[in-house]
């Protein structure tokens, strides 16, 4: 195997997938005509394709002026090309740069420049180029542009930060800014896992081909509206369809993190859908569900598989990403991995765990101020930790979350989560219509965030639509199940039931409630005021002894405060079963009184 210097390009497309589900046919006709036109300048500049890939390709020049001067060619080249194009058809290359050294093996080039190329080109801007620092100071001052000095990124498995130097054409803000509509908003080299759909096995006859293909592409499409991780495009994942490749071979091949690999058989009128989502180079099942439908209404079927596979893989992805090890120590440790690691422990549930995510997610925005999901995240623990009965709930701690979540949406208005999240603190602190409006944006950014279904049926309760509220927050259940810390379902629905005076649904729910969290203090306020309505006297006393031993000073003035219901009926329901389960009212002041005085007959 041959050692060589070289420069690396690696290319893609922005917004390929979305382009591919519009236009399949027209968008691949369109790659190959523009890779076409820019093949002449990479031969001028001594270069050589290594690899096409799907959307995109990995080149390799002899000399680094001539990798980033056949960058710039190219890129010229498409601004021109995409000049008279509508924008929904306008093609945008992402390019890396790098130099190093690499193993050639016949026509294929390794090694971790190679890689290095690779994620570069993730954190250039559509239309850009980003270059490594050490391409830039061996191009010294023979390069004809500006480059501009983009700071040190941390990339998957490269042990060092790479210090990012980047360029656009002239006039490229309208290309970004279409571009950020695309996605989201967290930078790339936050979005450290890189997910792989592999194409769904039909296990049926020729006919029903079309349905585990429009599967896994719904698939694919659900998953990339998420903000926390990179999704590969069709093209990538596509090309093995039908062949006999190992995992860890494919996932090495498209450089993915995880992959998910299922299968589709229909026998009747019944459909089942298995999946698996796996860590290919571990050799490990992270988590595998099958789902049984009739087929019915064939596109319905199809988005309810999809929203509950989108659903259940993305909280794995969560999951697993959180447990992953630090790539470095904890002085070195970045804000993702500061972000990372305060997930860890916020999965954990309990108070100390609680205090430890708080603080290493405010260490991640010290040295990140635009790392909106860390934003998000803080906000969501100060309020549960208040819910908990472990952070006092004050004006201040709500102001301070309301504050995050809104600076969340400036930093990524395409997360859905960050929406449903200020929808949600609108709603609690009683601003009705403002709370619409944002959790209608959420679903509107993620039609499959079953998270933003639920914070729309809070959205409902809390304006006294009780009987809408339970389907959304049944319909979150079956769909995200309790795996997801972030919500309460299991609360809001106890609250639900029991405004609509099915007081043993109400019980259900709040003892699923607290099975999660036995500190819950909805859950045992609430289970305490439905024992009272339904007259069972000593269990609801037992209920509000437990209610007070967890929270000593709480009485029904203070925690009624907290509420913002819209119907003035609800507050009024729900402080009768509290006084009946003998909650007290209000603290007790002793007076002392003034002698009287004997008066005159």
């Amino acid at each position: 195997m041959e050692r060589r210097l070289a420069a690396i390009l690696c290319a893609d497309i922005a917004g390929y997938s979305r382009m591919m589900g519009a236009d399949e046919a027209g968008t691949h006709a369109s790659f190959k005509a523009h890779r076409s036109a820019i093949y002449p300048i990479i031969l001028n500049h001594g270069g050589r394709i290594v690899k096409n890939t799907g959307d995109g390709f990995l080149l390799e020049f002899p000399s680094i002026i001539g990798a980033i001067e056949a960058a710039v060619a190219m890129q010229t080249l498409m601004a021109e090309r995409n000049e008279h194009l509508p924008a929904d058809r306008a093609m945008h290359f992402r390019m890396g740069v790098h130099m190093g050294d690499v193993m050639a093996d016949e026509d294929e080039v390794f090694g971790d420049d190679v890689n290095i190329a690779v994620r570069l080109e993730t954190v250039a801007a559509p239309g850009g180029i980003a270059v490594s620092d050490k391409a830039r100071t061996e191009a010294g001052r023979r390069l004809a542009i500006t480059l501009g000095d983009a700071g040190p990124h941390r990339f998957k498995n490269i042990a060092e930060p790479v210090n990012v130097w980047t360029w656009v054409p002239a006039g490229s803000s309208d290309v970004q800014e279409k571009a950020a509509q695309d996605g989201p908003h967290l930078p790339a080299q936050y979005r450290t896992a890189i997910v792989g759909v592999l194409p769904f096995d039909n296990l049926s006859g020729s006919a029903d081909e079309y349905f585990s293909d429009g599967l896994t592409e719904d698939l694919i499409h659900a998953l990339s509206l998420q903000s926390f991780y990179r999704v590969l495009s069709r093209n990538s994942t596509f090309a093995y369809k039908g062949k006999n490749v190992s995992t860890r071979l494919i996932a090495r091949e498209i450089d993915a993190t995880y992959l998910i690999q299922g299968s589709v058989r229909r026998a009747g009128s019944k459909v089942r859908v298995t999946a698996e989502l796996i860590a290919p180079e571990k050799g490990e099942q992270l988590w595998t569900g099958r789902y049984d439908r009739d087929m019915g209404d064939l596109f319905a079927m199809q988005d309810e598989i999809t929203a509950n596979l989108s659903a259940a893989i993305a909280q794995e992805i969560y999951r697993a990403e959180a447990s992953a090890p630090a790539r470095a120590p904890d002085s070195e440790l970045t804000a993702w991995d500061r972000f990372l690691k305060g997930l860890s422990h916020y999965y954990l549930q309990t108070k100390a765990d609680f205090e430890t995510a708080i603080a290493l997610f405010k260490e991640a925005i010290e040295l990140d101020p635009s790392l909106s999901i860390a934003r998000a995240y803080l906000a969501t623990m100060q309020i549960q930790g208040a819910q908990f009965g472990w952070i006092p709930s004050t004006r201040e701690l709500w102001a301070s979350s309301v504050n995050l979540a809104e600076s969340s949406v400036r930093l990524d208005p395409r997360s859905s989560f960050a929406f449903s999240l200020l929808a949600y603190l609108h709603a609690m602190q009683g601003h009705h219509e403002a709370a619409m409006d944002a959790i209608k944006r959420a679903i509107e950014l993620n039609p499959y965030d079953m998270g933003a279904r639920g914070v729309l049926g809070i959205c409902h309760m809390v304006i006294g639509d009780h009987r809408r509220a339970i389907e959304l927050f049944s319909m979150a259940v079956q769909q995200r199940g309790n795996s997801d810390p972030r919500y309460q379902w299991a609360a809001l629905s106890a609250f639900s039931h029991y405004l609509l005076g099915q007081y043993d649904a109400s019980l259900s729910w709040s003892r699923e409630a607290l099975y999660l969290n036995p500190n819950h203090l909805q859950g045992l306020a609430v289970r305490a005021a439905a024992l009272a309505q339904l007259g069972r006297a000593e269990e609801a006393a037992e209920a509000a002894k437990a209610l007070l031993s967890n929270y000593p000073d709480l009485t029904v003035e203070r925690h009624l405060r907290n509420f913002y219901w819209k119907n003035p009926a609800d507050i009024a329901h729900y402080r009768d079963g509290l006084l009946k389960a003998h909650i007290p009212f209000g603290k007790l002041a002793l007076v002392a009184s003034a002698p009287k005085l004997a008066v005159d007959s």
